[in-house]
């Protein structure tokens, strides 16, 4: 693989876009999107222990795979694998003991799953022919929205992919309904002569794959290092006594931001001994209703009107327990919270007196001031001296 051109967008996911013509591997795979970090990449026994290899493709797709013809492979390495029809080219991304993790991880049985094969390291004719193939998807993409909008589809393409050997291609598209596009596919495959699968994604693959910057000022989660999408629900806010503003809550993607679940479970288990939120403590002035809760200081805030806040007052999470506790019993609380001693502050005292910033200016003062009344005596001297000779 001698004549590589290290400008070609071949990356499928990845932010550098190069490869290494002496090892013919990319160089990329370590700081790509899609990267996995290899733990055990120091242990020897590691890459040994299973024959099964992650490959990826673009963007998030991945697939595993089996060495059957015992090739010595590493990360970074691309191959040619097994696909239906004909081969595809992808990148190696994990090797070793950690894909049998990722299997695990996946629910994916490897006594029971049929593997797809891997056939060979990609050749200089399968290079090439596979970045003919990336050279073709921007155009595909954009000459089949134009073919669906024709049609009147209520569907965005969003992304196309071809298979390495340029025998097939894979639409991803987006609609909130169900589409019937059978028509659309005779059509596309008259246009490209190629078969085409038709695959939707969602609104955060959407997002992701053109990537963008959030409110924090950072590059999009989906878009750096999210390959997995875990549902995001109203409770992740409520828990964080967050405000239900859907344009605060909703990320470019339109849904629910990603980050809501980032520190739910730190607020889940601070949360365990508060007591519950729905119980108004009775007291002998009225009825205490709980507002809103700072869970870390473990303080809940309640008033003296269930629907507006009205002479808020903080009380402590084991203040109310005491309260709960004595309702339970039947008895009213004097109050909500418990007057304290005031605690005395022990200031710092200066015993030495040598941290004082003006100590040097009081010595300068007293001696301009014996200065002073020694000019005017002199001055008597010197009057008489002159009268002396007359």
């Amino acid at each position: 693989m001698k004549n590589i051109n290290l400008e070609d967008n071949y990356t499928r996911g990845c932010d550098l876009k190069k490869i290494d013509p002496e090892s013919e591997s990319c160089m990329c795979c370590k700081s790509g999107k899609l990267q996995v970090h290899n733990w055990l990449e120091d242990i020897p026994q590691a890459d040994k222990a299973t024959d099964i290899m992650e490959v990826r493709f673009k963007n998030t797709r991945k697939a595993y795979f089996k060495n059957v013809n015992d090739l010595k492979l590493i990360t970074g390495d691309i191959v040619a694998v097994e696909a239906s029809p004909g081969h595809d080219i992808g990148v190696i991304s994990l090797t070793g003991e950690l894909v049998n993790l990722q299997l695990k991880k996946n629910g994916i049985n490897p006594e029971e799953y049929e593997f797809k094969k891997i056939y060979r390291k990609a050749k200089q004719v399968d290079f090439d022919k596979w970045l003919e193939a990336i050279n073709m998807e921007q155009q595909t993409m954009l000459r089949s929205r134009k073919i669906s909008d024709q049609m009147g589809l209520n569907m965005k393409i969003g992304d196309v992919e071809y298979q390495g050997d340029k025998t097939k291609a894979i639409f991803y598209y987006i609609a909130d309904d169900r589409v019937d596009f059978r028509e659309l596919i005779k059509v596309l495959a008259e246009e490209f002569k190629v078969r085409i699968e038709m695959r939707q994604i969602g609104a955060r693959q959407e997002a992701g794959r053109i990537g963008g910057i959030g409110p924090c000022g950072r590059e999009l989660c989906c878009s750096t290092w999210m390959g997995n999408f875990n549902s995001v629900t109203t409770g992740a806010a409520r828990y964080q006594e967050l405000s239900l503003n859907p344009q605060k809550l909703a990320g470019q993607c339109g849904k629910l931001k990603c980050c809501l679940n980032y520190e739910l479970d730190c607020y889940m288990d601070a949360m365990k001994d508060f007591p519950a939120k729905e119980i108004n403590l009775e007291l002998k002035d009225g009825t205490a209703f709980h507002q809103k809760t700072d869970v870390f200081r473990k303080i809940m805030w309640y008033s003296s009107d269930p629907v507006q806040a009205v002479n808020l007052t903080p009380v402590p999470v084991e203040r109310v327990k005491e309260i709960i506790e004595l309702n339970k019993k039947g008895q009213r609380a004097d109050r909500l919270t418990i007057e304290k001693e005031p605690e005395t502050k022990v200031d710092f005292l200066n015993v030495v007196g040598q941290e004082s910033l003006t100590r040097f200016d009081e010595s300068f003062k007293r001696g301009n001031k014996k200065k002073k009344h020694r000019k005017p005596h002199r001055k008597n001297e010197n009057d008489n001296q002159n009268k002396s000779p007359k």
